[in-house]
């Protein structure tokens, strides 16, 4: 490559035909794969132009601006990380090359990607999953009856406790005390909690625990609460998230936002709503750290957002305008 074709560029620009060749020549980048640097590095060096700059002369803040820039566009983090890989190769390129005595965009950390808030259940929704499945408990016939007993139990105990699926799944039936309201929950890292249920959870349990007797056999044998023929002896999470959806389709609502997970959210996200205190819920959900659980202070607050927007009449007056 030569510097006269850099040399040729406008100011701002004088170094990336230099580099678009570099990466062309050297590393045989395609076309479309040239143009999207192109692209990405000539919306910044075009930024530094206006402002009487060149590469030449960029600094880590105006890379830094840039970034902020980005993120007010609305540009998503993994977009903006992007965009900085390819200025950290172009002012590589310049380093290299002798162009630059330093490389500005070094030092320059990458945008994190925001974390997604978890999706939810509205309580509405939660009290027609439940009331289908205690429904179904109470007509099943015959053999069917044990199991939607179960998944009656399974459900009216996840709402109750957020549980995570795996610690639900694998209850063993010592988990729950003769006449005490609690159930003992072995968490992540070894770790037990007691968590209270309500009085739904309990006799939905008691209910489902008398009937798993009465069937007989190896599964009124069987130490887990859920026994199956998997080779754990419990119920898979697969096999529960399956009848989940299905419980969600009878129910009228759409099987993919529901999953025990988005159950396990619902109940952390309604017991904020109503007043109870993130380090309580953090206990509840078998959380290490606190930060975990302040994801849900998240969601409460774009909810409220969203109230606001669609229901408040200024904001509507302002959408008009």
């Amino acid at each position: 490559m030569s510097r006269s074709s850099m040399e040729r560029s406008t100011p701002a620009l004088r170094y990336l035909d230099g580099f678009l060749e570099m990466l062309s020549a050297e590393r045989g980048a395609a076309a479309n794969t040239l143009e999207a640097y192109k692209r990405d590095l000539g919306d910044f060096l075009s930024g530094l132009q206006k402002n009487g700059r060149d590469a030449g002369s960029a600094t880590s803040d105006d890379i830094l601006s840039y970034l902020q820039t980005l993120s007010g566009r609305g540009l998503a983090a993994s977009s903006q990380a992007r965009k900085l890989s390819a200025l950290r190769q172009f002012f590589r390129f310049l380093y290299a090359e002798g162009l630059r005595g330093d490389d500005p965009a070094a030092s320059v950390e990458s945008p994190k990607p925001s974390r997604p808030l978890p999706k939810i259940l509205s309580v509405d929704d939660v009290d027609v999953l439940l009331e289908t499945a205690r429904r179904r408990a109470e007509t099943a016939p015959g053999p069917r009856r044990l199991k939607a007993l179960r998944l009656h139990c399974l459900m009216e105990i996840l709402y109750a406790s957020g549980l995570r699926v795996s610690e639900l799944v694998s209850l063993p039936r010592r988990a729950f005390r003769q006449g005490e309201r609690v159930v003992l929950v072995r968490g992540k890292g070894g770790r037990e909690r007691v968590v209270p249920l309500t009085d739904k959870a309990i006799a939905a349990h008691n209910s489902y625990a008398v009937a798993l007797t009465e069937a007989g056999g190896r599964a009124a044998a069987s130490n887990w609460l859920f026994p199956s023929r998997a080779r754990q002896g419990y119920l898979t999470r697969q096999r529960f998230t399956q009848e989940l959806k299905d419980l969600a389709r009878a129910a009228g609502l759409d099987p993919k936002s529901v999953s025990p997970h988005v159950l396990r959210h619902a109940f952390a996200s309604h017991l904020l709503e109503r007043g109870a205190d993130l380090k309580s819920v953090q206990q509840l959900l078998g959380h290490a750290d606190i930060s975990t659980t302040q994801i849900y202070t998240h969601v409460l607050e774009e909810r409220l957002r969203t109230l606001v927007k669609q229901h408040h009449p200024l904001a509507r007056e302002g959408n008009r305008r």
